[in-house]
């Protein structure tokens, strides 16, 4: 390979990667794991695990029962009829033969037989398909075939970042294993790769998980409890008894899964009936509890096989452990059966793989980067924030972090008084029949602190719309007042599970710059519009790019299924003026079930996605609420009253998250605009520290941080100094400087910009503020 070739070809590995982040989206962490409805503390591992065990007994066990049940379902496939297909592909190209000229057929056709149809290339380069069935054959049961069973795993997977696939039903896509038999017609089948499709990735992430659980039960004998895909990268979890994992296992556990990758197993699905899941994991309580809570008597579910390991699985998963190319092990910690510290203390391993050695190694360079990029290390260094045990999960805000935390909230509030809203403040404590009215009582209560006031309950506001709704249904509204835009920046509370807690990206007490819009039907594509603007105006000023999704209506959706298509075209009508046709995708079924949103994805500097920013429809609330306003219409004209529309936003979101994300997003070195120390002054000797201290003030009257080191230090130590502590600016005093009324400007990056009149200087710097640089 050419140097030039190389080059291109690292650079192209560095893309594919460069958004990967173990963790990203919503956390994963020690306090998480599968909930059950039964959660009553209780220990149910015993002495399933008592020492390490290399190849345990139970292994060759569990295979041979699995072999029986297997022997039944072929004999149920034997009973099935192939019959002629038809796969359209998504170009619309109609395939329905093998290269041999046999045809496609049902109950023996797998994606990846229509994929050698096209290249052998293409075949072996898909990861899993995503298919969209125009119609089922006649003998298919989704009952019989496991398909109408809980996935245990989802609620692990949406807690570590991975949007879910809810579409079993109808004509909506569903991810199916490239060797699995097709079982109807095809009016769309998608190949997806791992280095484009974020379906690709988590099922290749699942794969690996599997693979890590094999090498954990072949090393250790462990019991395996869940091992679930994340937003980048997976985990599973195992019951070792008193014992734990350790970093030396680290590598132990890699070189058995290099193994694992040399023998090229495949991954085989077979479905199972409760009662046979049952007998397959008699030697393990923890996928004994996962049956009988999550697998209804009667019915079916499925199990997936690779090598020796067999688990309880929904899938999919890749052809074959071979195309995993490379993996490694990256943490371990201890968590708690069911999330439940009284439950059973259980072992998590964090593992990250890919199908290309050159993306491990980009993955673990932008590891390091994120490390020394890691807002706590940075928040600590500078002295911007502190937590403390006696108000777990809230920051203290020290001066030099209090300064960008007011800025960034200076900055919105500019854009407030700028576009048009009006803010408000609102109480922070409401008795809980507030909470019911909304509905967030119901569902959300258990993330409340909440607390008895003279006999009644009451609870610290988690959001802001319930009471911005009753602002709102206080007055009596005219159809020329809205749209009415509600702006808050009230302290809000969540109580968080301790060990969900992580610095500023999940905490129990923060801020948000919480808006939300009142407005007519008819205005809310101008709405959406302003939001959309105000976001860009935003992220512009950050550097930060971003991308946008349409999340349409769920399967359960509440309202006016009219009022539903009308409000998605007045968005999607928005998104085409402001991003064009083709600027934005459709995330289908992924709205809430109030309103249709729109996501918006930021990247960083490393290129990370993070979802700070929201535009979110709601109908319900008004309705909860019975807001109305007026329409001006007679009633022999029209209705004389009409329900608002409510429209959620948010820019940065968490004022404290968002902090999180700008501190890695810039390193630590804050724009000037932003900046907690801007400038610093330097004398060269200390005859020189009156003039110091009066530009400092002059600096100071403008309302600029700066500071003078009138410390002993050497000059050249002061100007290091200042640099380390990401003074933005050195402003050097010298004689000459003192006789002429000026300053010599150097930057944190030490170059120097030479000497300048003070008033100039303030001219200057008074710009580059004003311009947000």
């Amino acid at each position: 390979m050419s140097a030039a070739s190389e080059e291109a070809s690292t650079k192209e590995v560095t893309e594919k990667v460069a958004d990967l982040q173990v963790g990203e989206g919503r956390r994963a962490t020690a306090g998480k794991g599968p909930r059950m409805d039964d959660t009553s503390a209780r220990k149910i591992g015993g002495d399933s695990f008592t020492v390490r065990t290399p190849n345990a007994p139970f292994l060759k066990e569990r295979e041979a029962i699995y072999e029986k049940i297997k022997e039944r379902r072929e004999a149920e496939l034997a009973t099935k009829t192939p019959v002629d297909i038809t796969v359209t592909m998504p170009d619309g190209n109609v395939l329905s033969k093998n290269k041999d000229e046999t045809p496609f057929q049902a109950w023996k056709t797998t994606p990846y037989d229509v994929a050698k149809a096209i290249s052998q290339g293409l075949a072996d380069a898909s990861s899993v398909a995503r298919v969209t069935y125009e119609s089922y054959v006649p003998d298919y049961s989704a009952f019989e075939d496991g398909m109408e069973s809980a996935d245990t795993l989802a609620e692990a997977m949406e807690d570590g970042g991975v949007e879910q696939d809810e579409s079993q039903e109808g004509n909506k896509a569903i991810l199916w294993d490239l060797g699995r038999p097709l079982v109807g017609p095809v009016s769309k089948l998608e190949l997806l790769k791992f280095a484009d499709d974020q379906d690709a990735k988590t099922t290749f992430w699942h794969s690996s998980a599997h693979m890590l659980g094999e090498a954990l039960e072949h090393l250790y004998g462990c019991k395996l409890t869940i091992g679930p895909p994340l937003k980048g990268g997976f985990y599973y979890d195992s019951y070792m008894g008193k014992d734990a994992l350790r970093e030396d296992d680290y590598k132990p556990v890699e070189q058995e899964v290099t193994k694992i990758i040399k023998q090229k197993q495949k991954f085989e699905r077979m479905v199972v009936t409760k009662e046979e899941a049952l007998e397959l994991f008699a030697d393990n309580p923890f996928k004994q509890e996962i049956l009988t809570t999550k697998v209804a008597d009667g019915s079916r579910t499925t199990v997936y096989k690779c090598g020796d390991l067999i688990d309880l699985c929904r899938g999919p998963h890749v052809m074959h452990t071979g195309k995993v190319k490379a993996f490694a092990a990256t943490r371990h910690s201890a968590t708690n059966w069911l999330g439940d510290t009284d439950n059973d203390s259980l072992q998590r391993m964090y593992g990250i793989s890919f199908p290309d050695k050159k993306m491990l190694k980009v993955w673990k360079e932008n590891q390091e980067k994120a490390k020394e990029r890691d807002h706590r290390r940075i928040a600590n260094q500078q002295q911007l924030v502190m937590f403390h045990e006696l108000s777990a999960g809230s920051a203290f805000w020290l001066p030099h972090g209090a300064r960008i935390y007011n800025k960034l909230i200076e900055f919105i509030k500019g854009h407030y008084w700028k576009r048009g809203y009006d803010e408000i403040i609102t109480p922070n404590v409401f008795n809980l029949d507030l909470w019911h009215q909304s509905g967030h009582a119901m569902h959300y209560k258990d993330a409340m602190f909440c607390f008895d006031v003279e006999g009644q309950e009451w609870a610290m506001k988690p959001m802001n719309c319930p009471g911005h709704c009753l602002m709102f249904g206080s007055a009596i509204r005219s159809y020329r007042d809205l749209p009415i835009r509600y702006a808050d920046f009230g302290v809000l509370h969540r109580n968080e599970l301790s060990g969900a807690l992580s610095g500023l990206t999940r905490v129990r007490r923060f801020q948000q710059d919480d808006a939300h819009i009142f407005c007519r039907e008819d205005q809310i594509e101008a709405e959406v519009l302003g939001a959309l603007d105000f976001m860009k105006s935003v992220y512009d000023t950050f550097g930060m790019t971003y991308k946008l999704e349409l999340s349409t209506r769920p399967k359960k959706a509440l309202g006016d299924i009219e009022l539903w298509d009308r409000a998605e075209k007045a968005l999607a009508n928005a998104m085409d003026d402001f991003a064009g046709k083709g600027g934005w995708r459709v995330n289908p079924g992924d709205g809430a079930f109030y309103g249709p949103k729109i996501d918006i994805k930021v990247m960083d500097a490393m290129e990370r996605v993070h979802q700070c920013a929201t535009v979110q429809l709601d109908f319900q609330l008004p309705i909860r609420f019975d807001l109305q306003y007026n329409t001006g219409l007679k009633p022999e004209e029209g209705e004389p009253f009409a329900r608002p529309v409510m429209v959620h936003r948010a820019m940065l979101g968490s004022v404290e998250r968002m902090f999180a994300v700008l501190c890695e997003h810039y390193g630590g070195k804050w724009p000037l605009w932003l900046s907690p120390r801007q400038m610093m002054v330097v004398p060269i000797h200390a005859d020189w520290s009156d003039y110091c201290q009066s530009v400092r003030d002059k600096l100071h009257a403008e309302k600029f941080y700066a500071d003078v080191d009138l410390s002993r230090s050497t000059f050249q130590k002061k100007v290091r100094n200042a640099q380390v502590a990401q003074y933005n600016f050195q402003l050097v005093v010298g004689e000459n400087e003192v006789n002429n009324g000026t300053v010599n400007i150097r930057t944190r990056d030490n170059k120097v910009k030479g000497e300048m009149k003070v008033e100039e200087m303030i001219e200057m710097f008074k710009k580059m503020r004003d311009d947000y640089e």
